[in-house]
This record gives C-alpha cells, structure tokens and sequence, in this order.
C-alpha cells in the first residue's frame, strides 16, 4: 500500500538509513554519477510511493525486489503501472540477481539509459488531429512593446539606484 504524502519523506529516511544489501550493492555502483554521467537518487518519494532509485535526467525508476514481493505482485504491477502512465520507465531486478551479478544488472540500465524514452502520448489530453494545442489551451498573442518616448531619448539608460538597510544586522562595524 503506497504511503500517504505526509509520510513519505521520514519514510524515505528510514529506507535510505536501511537498505537491503542489495540496495546498498546497486548503490555504490549508481552514486556519483559513475553509470552514465547521470544523477541517481535513493529511496526518493516519486508520486504517492517511495522508488529504490529514480534518475529525474532520464525519468528512470529502478526497483529491486526481495523474496517478500512474490507475495505482491499485484500491488506491484499498480505501482508499475502507476510510475508508467506518470511518464516514468520502470525497471524492476530480484535482489539476488544485483548481488550475483551485479555487471548484468547494469548493463541492462544502461541500455535502458540508451534507448530513447517515447513522448508523452497527447491522446485523453484534449488533444485533437485538426488542433494541436490541448483543449482549452490559449495561444497568446506577444503585443510589441511601445516605443521610447522622444523624451527618454534612444540608447540612454536611466541610472540605477540601489539602497542597503543594515536595520536588524547586527552591529559589524565595531569590534566583536
């Protein structure tokens, strides 16, 4: 059951602080930007459930399963399907296959880092063939800026006036 969104970030915490060997295996080898160039973050609150890694550049989400998911398979494919028609791909690996091999396991992200990720599909969007613009979208028009007043003479800037208050500072200038 995904957590309520009050309850995510301390929730997120106590994940990062207790990870899985796994977990902590696929860690060191995501961290830093060593896969890719690319930003990993950890047990990192994505919508209404917390991800075991998420990389935003390529909107990634990486989620190994332990033998207690056997269990949950069905609350699993709600999460996956949740994560997918929110714009994210979803890999999912069995603990023991990043703790036996742990080289397959990356090789797979990165191919999934390699490949395109599929736009955003428009359809349910009010996106119609004769109007591209989603329903109810306005296109707004740029009204041109008016011209300078002959006063204000052309290519003169007026000057800039900057005021510091120090009020509520403390006092720096004295000896401390």
């Amino acid at each position: 059951m995904p957590a309520k969104s009050s309850t995510l970030h301390p929730h997120s915490k106590r994940l990062r602080r207790d990870q899985t060997d796994a977990e902590r295996k696929l860690w060191m080898r995501l961290r830093d930007r060593q896969l890719n160039g690319l930003k990993f973050r950890r047990q990192q609150p994505v919508g209404r459930y917390v991800v075991d890694f998420f990389c935003p550049e390529s909107r990634l989400v990486i989620e190994l399963d332990g033998g207690h998911h056997t269990l949950q398979i069905e609350a699993d494919q709600r999460r996956t399907d949740f994560l997918t028609k929110a714009g994210y791909r979803v890999l999912r690996f069995w603990d023991n296959d990043v703790l036996s091999d742990t080289e397959a396991v990356l090789q797979k992200i990165v191919e999934e880092l390699n490949t395109p990720h599929p736009p955003l599909s428009l359809k349910g969007r009010g996106y119609r063939k004769d109007n591209p613009l989603p329903q109810g979208a306005r296109v707004k028009k740029r009204v041109p800026s008016p011209p300078p007043s002959p006063s204000e003479g052309r290519g003169k800037k007026k000057p800039l006036t900057l005021a510091l208050s120090l009020k509520g500072r403390g006092n720096h200038g004295g000896k401390r």
